[in-house]
C-alpha cells in the first residue's frame, strides 16, 4: 500500500508587499509551501 502526502502549495504576486507578506507569514505558519513573485528592481 502506498502513502500520498498532499502538498499544499500557494502562489504569491506582490509578495514583497504589506498584504503580501503578511499573506505569506500566515500561510507558511499554516504549514503551506508559498512561493513568492515579486517584479525586478528598476535601474
Amino acid at each position: 500500500m502506498r502513502s500520498c502526502t498532499a502538498v499544499t502549495r500557494a502562489l504569491i504576486t506582490g509578495v514583497s508587499g504589506q498584504d503580501g507578506s503578511y499573506l505569506a507569514e500566515l500561510l507558511i505558519a499554516e504549514g503551506v509551501e508559498v512561493v513568492g513573485v515579486v517584479r525586478p528592481p528598476v535601474h
